[in-house]
């Protein structure tokens, strides 16, 4: 493979104050062209490029689909886009979300490995859960260098311990160290290192299936069928069978219309799922239970029953706060602990 060796990025929360740390540490003449994905708000308008820019010597750019990859240029993901990496140019897509995300981290680190192989160089930096993991897990594996972020120093060390606890990494460093180790790779050792040698034509296959369904949702078309057997569970987005795909002794899962999955995204996504439905039919019975006490109030004040119509209609107020505290959370279910009265 011809082109800059990349280094690959991964972070979520606690991550930005990692990337303005590390990134001007790295040499105006840094010969490595760097991707970031960093985990935001689908629907704001990032500036996290101009951001990074204040700092850095190197020139940062929100990536652009088709661009051919610059020496010497960091380039971040678009929010709700995934960033990917085909030959040496940037794929910038809304294929479908892994562990809940897009951008995925895994599937940027995936198809850097696919295409680049010994090339890349994989950062895991602070954030919750594990997107990012089962990616260096595959760059280790094609012969990459993998490197995560001390957990001591992350201000979230979620992600970091769980790269460590399922890759072998080769470092694990502060970002002062961290960049002198990127900067000793691309003059010393990018490229140098060799595939695993157990690597085989049935891995290969599932790099270019789950790298195809990342770039353009194809699924079926991409044969996700053969990634693995079926499992017990649903998708908890589209609500399809998911597919058990092992991997360095781990499983994950991925349903036919391509959104994956680590074992604690599932668990997680499975969880606010519940929370929805929770909500909604709480929200329901709310507004249902203020109908029926306003009706009740009703007839007993028509008969002239001042103090029973005043209980209902105290019960329908409580009834309707409850669901306007409901309608609140409908959107964000993290924490119900403040919606009384639920049952």
């Amino acid at each position: 493979m011809t082109g800059p060796l990349l280094i690959v990025i991964g972070a979520s929360a606690g991550g930005i104050p990692a990337l303005m740390d590390l990134l001007p540490r790295l040499p105006v003449n840094f010969p490595a062209s760097i991707l970031i994905v960093l985990h935001l708000t689908p629907d704001v308008d990032s500036r996290l490029h101009s951001v990074l820019g204040l700092s850095s010597s190197l020139p940062v750019s929100q990536a652009r689909d088709g661009e051919q990859i610059q020496a010497g240029h960091i380039y971040c993901a678009v929010p709700d886009h995934h960033l990917l990496v085909e030959g040496e140019r940037l794929i910038v897509t809304r294929g479908p979300k892994e562990n809940r995300f897009r951008p995925s981290i895994d599937a940027l680190f995936r198809s850097a490995a696919y295409t680049h192989t010994t090339r890349v160089a994989g950062v895991v930096l602070s954030g919750l859960l594990d997107d990012g993991t089962s990616g260096l897990w595959t760059i280790k594996r094609l012969g990459g260098l993998a490197l995560v972020q001390d957990p001591l120093e992350a201000e979230f060390d979620s992600m970091p311990l769980n790269a460590l606890n399922n890759v072998q990494v080769d470092n694990i460093l502060s970002m002062p160290a961290l960049a002198q180790r990127l900067i000793d790779w691309v003059a010393f050792e990018g490229g140098s290192e060799t595939l695993e040698d157990d690597v085989n034509e049935a891995e290969w296959t599932r790099l270019k299936i789950e790298t195809g369904i990342a770039k353009d949702g194809r699924g079926l078309q991409r044969h996700v069928l053969s990634l693995g057997p079926p499992s017990l569970y649903a998708c908890p987005e589209c609500h399809g069978v998911l597919l058990q795909v092992e991997e360095g002794g781990r499983t994950r899962y991925r349903c036919h219309t391509g959104h994956a999955y680590s074992a604690s995204a599932l668990l997680a996504g499975v969880t606010e799922a519940a929370q929805v439905l929770l909500v909604q039919e709480a929200q329901r019975a709310n507004e249902e239970a203020a109908l029926l006490s306003n009706d009740l109030g009703n007839e007993c004040a028509a008969r002239g029953e001042a103090t029973r119509a005043q209980r209902f209609c105290d019960q329908a107020r409580a009834s309707e706060a409850r669901s306007l505290q409901l309608l609140a959370f409908e959107n964000d279910p993290s924490d119900l602990s403040e919606v009384k009265g639920v049952e």
